[in-house]
């Protein structure tokens, strides 16, 4: 992709994975997303898995690329649509509500913030849940 940095799966740290999946069953094991994800997620390689992290860390890189941007310009509302779509796909259906949760999670500090700041520099994370936030309140 031109101007999105190459990522290397260090940009997430996999450490992390097991530890991230425990805390979602624990918080949402018993919500719809969660039996959603489960049944998407079932028999799908680790390298699959890998994969699909892999694009969504493209997806912030993208965000952290027009960070300098309007959160609620056109570009970052495509994005935002792009997350979602991408959420919806590979997880579970991403409503405007739980996209609007994610968006808090992400800037909330942390590791989720420090990740995605690693793939789209410092302040990514924020400029995302804004532009997830202005998207979120016009659709």
């Amino acid at each position: 992709m031109i101007g999105v940095k190459e990522l290397s799966f260090e940009a997430f740290d996999t450490r992390k994975i097991d530890e991230y999946a425990a805390k979602a069953k624990a918080s949402w094991g018993k919500t719809d997303a969660y039996k959603e994800y489960e049944l998407k997620s079932t028999g799908r390689s680790k390298e699959k898995q890998q994969k699909i992290n892999i694009e969504m860390m493209h997806i912030f890189a993208e965000f952290g690329r027009i960070k300098e941007q309007s959160p609620d310009g056109k570009e970052a509302a495509g994005l935002a649509k792009k997350l979602q779509d991408f959420i919806t796909d590979n997880f579970y259906t991403c409503t405007n509500e739980i996209l609007q949760g994610l968006g808090k999670m992400y800037a909330g500090g942390g590791d989720f913030t420090a990740n995605i700041d690693k793939a789209g520099g410092e302040g990514t994370a924020e400029f995302a849940n804004k532009a997830i936030q202005a998207y979120c309140s016009i659709i």
